[in-house]
């Protein structure tokens, strides 16, 4: 009886044997593990029927069944280091160097050319002793129309032109600012009249419109200025907006003109032209020529929405501009159209980008303005 057993257990060993060298993979080495060593497996369940037999029988086809279990461990733990070492060759082999060749260069990240244009008037505007402030983009109705001076029945205000938000409890509907002119009243709201002497802010960020073409977009971004103080008059906003056309554009003599125009927030308004020449394949020389181009609206700040801050326009003054940036991006680098800008087009990027450790060059003098 027990050399039968013990034949069969060999029989079993064998075929066991049979299926671990011809496993290929180490999960099938796991399934053969499972069925013959696991809770139900093939040798496992020897284990369990030798509690029928006497004590002696059970001591012999025990020790017998353990050795038969050694064996199949050890079996395949070296087909596992057979796969091992097989990985390793194929994984040698795939990723060899040769470094006898010329190695990769790695490729460079460019700078998209409104980051750039960004940096540059950080840079230009921080010179002139300008401070960076930012607000939300989802803005209130009095923020963005109501505090500037803007009439209800402003065409601005209308659905056709303005990206509205649902109505909450109270029935006031949020809006997507459709300017940074916002940050304006939300700054001169936190003045310390008491402690307060001037103010220069920059306003970057992005601004929301309901219209989408080859020079507008739903989505895009803007930076407008102001300056606030005891002192500030007309002359201090043209030294200003004509130092920073003639560094942000680097031309020293370039033309620039004002315009008188109407802003609701502004009074006087004036909008500000640039000289150019108009090639005749379309394109545009600046600095150049007998034509004018528009890239800025700029103004004295309404005594009205000074008072609407709590701030006597008697006894302080300011001035306000602000400009689009993608359209200052597009003229002084060229670019045609506006929607590329966001269309994630590397080789877009890779024509007009920028290298990041390129800094922008500035005038010199550039304090002297406000003295």
């Amino acid at each position: 009886m027990v050399s039968e057993l013990k034949q069969d257990i060999q029989n079993l060993l064998k075929d066991i044997t049979t299926n671990i060298s011809k496993s290929k993979t180490t999960s099938e080495l796991e399934n053969i593990r499972i069925n013959s060593l696991g809770k139900k497996g093939s040798v496992t369940l020897y284990l369990k029927n030798i509690r029928e037999f006497d004590i002696e029988t059970k001591k012999e086809i025990g020790a017998y069944l353990n050795d038969t279990k050694n064996k199949i461990n050890k079996l395949i733990l070296d087909k596992k280091n057979v796969f091992k070492k097989e990985y390793l060759k194929e994984k040698l082999r795939l990723e060899k160097i040769d470094v006898s060749l010329t190695p990769y260069e790695a490729e460079a990240g460019t700078l998209h050319p409104l980051s750039r244009t960004i940096e540059e008037l950080y840079a230009i505007f921080a010179d002139m002793g300008f401070t960076i402030v930012d607000g939300p983009d989802i803005e209130s109705d009095y923020y963005n129309f109501s505090a500037l001076n803007i009439p209800e029945e402003h065409p601005a205000r209308q659905e056709h032109d303005t990206f509205y938000l649902q109505p909450d409890i109270n029935g006031q509907r949020k809006v997507l600012r459709t300017h940074t002119s916002p940050v304006q009243i939300r700054t001169m709201e936190k003045i310390d009249l008491k402690n307060f002497n001037e103010i220069r802010y920059i306003i970057p960020g992005r601004t929301y419109r309901s219209d989408h073409d080859a020079t507008h977009s739903p989505m895009f971004h803007q930076c407008e200025g102001l300056v606030l103080g005891k002192n500030i008059n007309m002359g201090h906003l043209k030294g200003c907006l004509i130092e920073f056309c003639r560094t942000y554009f680097n031309e020293d003599n370039l033309p620039v003109r004002f315009r008188p125009s109407y802003f609701p927030f502004t009074e006087p308004s004036a909008e500000v032209d640039i000289g150019c020449k108009k090639e005749n394949d379309g394109s545009l020389v600046i600095g150049k020529g007998e034509d004018w181009l528009e890239i800025l609206g700029s103004g004295m700040v309404h005594p009205r929405v000074l008072q609407g801050v709590g701030i006597d326009p008697t006894q302080y003054q300011g001035f306000a501009f602000g400009m689009g940036l993608e359209r200052l991006t597009m003229l002084k680098y060229g670019i045609p159209d506006l929607r590329p800008f966001y269309d994630s087009d590397l080789r877009w990027l890779k024509h007009y980008g920028f290298i990041p450790f390129d800094s922008p060059s500035l005038h010199s003098g550039l304090n002297g303005i406000f003295s």
